[in-house]
């Protein structure tokens, strides 16, 4: 490699950082609200540095991305529903979760359409739909028309935007089950 092609990947590299850190400050800015107000969760950046472990903080305010495959709730099937991982909201439930063979969890409807707000994603030279916690602005992932049915819908979530709760097991107590 000479100079002059050294010097421009330098360049390049420089370029799509700056433009990278633009669009996650300007898209930050331009977050829409939710129509609840009363129940939205809002805090500075520094709060929710404070709050969030670092990688937390990159994908859900820095509306990154985690590496495919690798996500603690992609190959999940625990029955139960799936949080926010920066305000607890209740997003998805486990019976509309699916393996999309895309390497992260993904889900064909959220529980309500009230749970997560949508927004145009020009970032990385494509056009997407990301999706976003309704409560406090979140990153979670995108959505994508490629689901199954009923909705048609894949909503490819990020493991670290999510908790999980599970569903309490009822068991029948073998007193009451003598009993019968």
């Amino acid at each position: 490699m000479n100079r002059s092609t050294v010097k421009l990947s330098y360049l390049s590299a420089a370029v799509l950082f700056f433009l990278l850190t633009v669009h996650s400050t300007v898209a930050q800015e331009n977050r829409p609200k939710s129509e609840s107000t009363s129940e939205s969760v809002v805090k500075s950046e520094e709060e929710w540095r404070g709050c969030l472990t670092p990688e937390e903080f990159r994908i859900l305010r820095e509306k990154g991305t985690e590496m495919a495959f690798t996500g603690k709730y992609n190959k999940h099937n625990e029955k139960g529903v799936y949080t926010c991982a920066g305000c607890g909201a209740e997003l998805f439930s486990s019976e509309t979760k699916y393996d999309s063979g895309s390497g992260w969890p993904s889900f064909w409807k959220p529980i309500s359409d009230e749970k997560v707000d949508t927004e145009t994603d020009n970032s990385l030279f494509m056009k997407r739909t990301e999706i976003i916690c309704s409560r406090c602005g979140g990153h979670l992932g995108h959505m994508f028309e490629d689901g199954p049915r009923p909705t048609g819908l894949r909503y490819c979530v990020n493991s670290v935007s999510l908790g999980f709760e599970p569903q309490e097991v009822e068991t029948v107590s073998k007193e009451k089950e003598d009993s019968k």
